[in-house]
């Protein structure tokens, strides 16, 4: 294997620093001194690490050697006093017309202390590997958070991680040849290749039954295959097949589209929180511009995220109690969810995409006569919200099915970097609203709220956390609306710096989005890499199901709030050929119009 040392004389590592926003020389102490761990990490893989940089406000990346990757994923993941940084994701790149070689970058949110925002910080650890051996030694035996990450790279990128546990594929679909991998730099976007089905699935326990559930199964229309192995009613193993309707969002934003125009496709990848995708996406864009927007954009942005939060928790606790069979819960949820959704559409024109960002701000204001309006719904759902819970709280059909049902201890949770109110639930103290740095994108450090936290792990406590919040989100948005400030909406956002990387994040009411952005030449893309909170939370939800009923498994499932494929991109399938025929918005236009009223 060719070691990243012998690759030395390819590169040129500086170390560098970031100054108002941009990277220039700087002393490689005054990095380390910045934020506390730095500068022990430095010293125990020193003779490891290449190149340091703090690519933007409390954002640091180590050029590190491949063959130390794991163990220092492991030093940041398990670190004593850290105790609730996590393994967020990671990025897989083709930087081959860059400099000739491939990159795996995994990034780790280190949280030095709940609620510390200006102590908090992310990590990446960049490694880079030559053309003809992209491979990195895997961290997945030890570290469960990485099963997926490291399958993704695989199937996408052809990196190979070395003594994976489960080398199976993840995203790619059974019929898609070998040795073709989308996210290289040399495959066209619009190439659908086809060939034999290959299915592989886990070996099924011995003296087990196997019980399909899926790829379309109650409860939610996207597709998804849980296989469970039971001995009776008792489920011992659990084997899942997922991304049946991957849409290469990522390759279609990455060199054809100008950053602006990425934007409208990040707000499409969840038909539920495509607000939070696009803000976060801003987010990314904004810091390597070096751009704060303006207070009262950020107030307008961070208004929107709240409301779209308290609509998908009254969303998500109907569908729970349709799964209980407490249909009564599900209809009172959804009725006193819709005053919220005519509200969206009355402030952006939209129930949904609200189409309000862009890069540098927001497009619309929010008119002073909303105001009153906004507070008025906001009160009503607070009054309905807490009639309804004393009620569901108190049902027997609920409680008796949610209550000690689908249990996630702790260490589970953190072994497998499990997000949002799936983690809170089980004792994390975690939230990217208060633990990282905002305040350029939106004004949660401008309001006072509580993080609800259960230690119980159970569906029942999923179920609290997200109510407890919902009411936090109340109080968040009266006080955005008492605190607005005046002035502009947006700030011109010019020329980007070209081949620069930065992170943009929310805290979705699923958990931590992120969207890490390379940019590219004449202010397009280079890298977009998108992770959604379900992709933390759903390899988690094998070790719920385990030792529970198969009559418990759509509560469980569902329990976690999973999104597979959100929405979906429009194409057209040849069903003799099998070839994929991706429509532009003409031609989909000019479709509709000859083929009015035959569908």
């Amino acid at each position: 294997m060719v070691t990243t040392k012998d690759l030395e004389a390819h590169f040129e590592f500086e170390c560098k620093a970031c100054e108002d926003g941009r990277c220039a020389k700087a002393d490689l102490d005054r990095i380390l001194s910045e934020r506390k761990g730095l500068r022990d990490f430095y010293e125990a893989f020193k003779e490891h690490i290449k190149g340091c940089k703090r690519m933007t406000y409390g954002q640091y990346m180590f050029t590190i050697d491949r063959e130390v990757l794991p163990e220092a994923v492991l030093w940041w993941h398990n670190h004593p006093e850290f105790k609730e940084t996590h393994l967020s994701t990671a990025v897989g790149t083709d930087e081959r017309p860059l400099n000739g070689h491939f990159v795996y970058m995994p990034f780790l949110n280190v949280q030095v202390e709940f609620a510390n925002e200006p102590e908090n910080y992310w990590v990446f650890l960049r490694t880079y590997m030559p053309a003809d051996d992209p491979s990195f030694p895997s961290v997945a035996q030890k570290l469960p958070a990485a099963l997926w990450i490291e399958r993704e790279v695989k199937d996408l990128l052809g990196f190979k991680p070395l003594n994976h546990p489960d080398p199976r594929r993840l995203i790619l679909p059974e019929d898609f040849p070998d040795g073709v991998y989308p996210l290289r730099k040399d495959m066209d976007y619009r190439h659908s290749p086809i060939t034999e089905p290959k299915v592989e699935f886990k070996e099924k326990p011995e003296d087990t039954t196997l019980v399909p559930m899926g790829p379309v199964h109650m409860g939610i229309e996207e597709p998804a295959h849980f296989r469970l192995f039971v001995k009776g009613e008792e489920i011992v193993d659990v084997d899942y097949r997922g991304f049946y309707s991957h849409r290469g969002i990522e390759k279609t934003g990455e060199g054809r589209l100008t950053y602006n125009q990425v934007l409208f496709l990040a707000e499409r990848i969840c038909g539920i929180c495509g607000y939070q995708h696009s803000v976060s996406y801003a987010m990314a864009v904004e810091r390597l511009a070096d751009v704060e927007i303006p207070d009262r954009a950020r107030y307008i942005r961070t208004l929107l995220l709240e409301l779209e939060r308290i609509h998908n928790h009254l969303l998500w606790v109907g569908i729970a109690a349709h799964m209980v069979g407490y249909d009564t819960g599900f209809m009172h949820s959804w009725r006193i969810r819709e005053p919220v959704m005519w509200l969206v559409e009355r402030l952006t024109g939209n129930r949904k995409q609200y189409g309000m960002n862009i890069v540098g701000g927001v497009r619309r204001d929010l008119l002073d006569y909303r105001k009153e309006e906004v507070l008025k719904v906001v009160k009503q759902i607070r009054e309905e919200t807490k009639r309804f819970l004393d009620i569901a709280l108190n049902t027997n059909t609920f409680i008796k099915r949610a209550e000690g049902v689908g249990i996630l201890p702790y260490k589970v949770a953190k072994a497998y970097s499990v997000l949002g109110p799936t983690a809170r639930a089980s004792g994390r103290k975690i939230d990217v609203r208060k633990d990282q740095a905002v305040k350029t994108a939106m004004a949660y450090n401008e309001v006072d709220f509580k993080v609800p936290i259960y230690k119980e792990g159970d569906v029942l406590a999923r179920v609290l956390v997200r109510m407890d919040e919902l009411f936090e989100s109340i109080w968040i948005v009266e006080q955005l609306i008492d605190q607005m400030p005046g002035g502009d909406i947006m700030v011109p956002i010019g020329k980007l710096p070209e081949y620069e990387e930065a992170l943009g994040f929310t805290e979705a009411h699923r958990g931590e989005v992120v969207h890490y952005v390379m940019t590219g030449e004449k202010n397009k893309v280079y890298r977009w890499k998108v992770r959604a909170p379900t992709y933390n939370n759903l390899p988690a939800v094998p070790e719920m199901l385990k030792g529970y009923h198969v009559a418990d498994a759509p509560l469980i499932i569902a329990s976690i709030d999973p999104c597979y494929s959100c929405t979906e991109r429009v194409q057209f399938v040849d069903v003799n050929t099998g070839k994929v025929k991706v429509l532009t918005e003409a031609e989909f236009n000019e479709l509709s119009i000859k083929y009015k009223g035959v569908f």
